[in-house]
């Protein structure tokens, strides 16, 4: 039994250890916590819409004001639309379902190019919160 020779086992080469960042990494935005495209898409939850109005890094960012603006002029032309169906009887009430799904549709497109970072332009309101914006 004595007479087989052991194989000594392999050396293992320590892992390399890389010192601990004293930094964070740089932010692909320049608007504070947030990125730019993410601060932006949430925008159009509409309370986010009217905190990055007013909070610091953010009120000065015209990619944001303009999602911003936006969503909250989107919201109100919904809601307007919504009611004045909603007092029109019979054809008012059938196109109301319809509208709502179109609004829901069109909200998800303003979330997908505002995390995109386009600035896509709604008819008319588009224009209006672009104004706001450059303000």
């Amino acid at each position: 039994m004595g007479d087989t020779p052991q194989q000594a086992p392999p050396e293992q080469t320590p892992p390399e250890q890389t010192p601990p960042s004293s930094s964070p990494p740089p932010s692909s935005g320049g608007s504070g916590g947030l990125d730019d495209n993410i601060a932006a898409a949430l925008a159009y939850l509409f309370i986010p819409a009217i905190i990055w109005l007013i909070l610091e890094p953010y009120k000065d960012n015209k990619f944001i004001r303009f999602h911003s603006f936006q969503s909250l002029f989107f919201t109100a032309a919904s809601w307007i639309v919504s009611i004045v169906l909603g007092f029109i009887p019979i054809v008012g009430w059938i196109i109301l379902p319809f509208w709502a799904l179109g609004v829901i549709i069109l909200w998800f497109v303003c979330v997908f190019k505002a995390f995109s970072k386009a600035e896509f332009k709604l008819p008319v309101i588009g224009n209006l919160a672009a104004e706001q914006a450059a303000k």
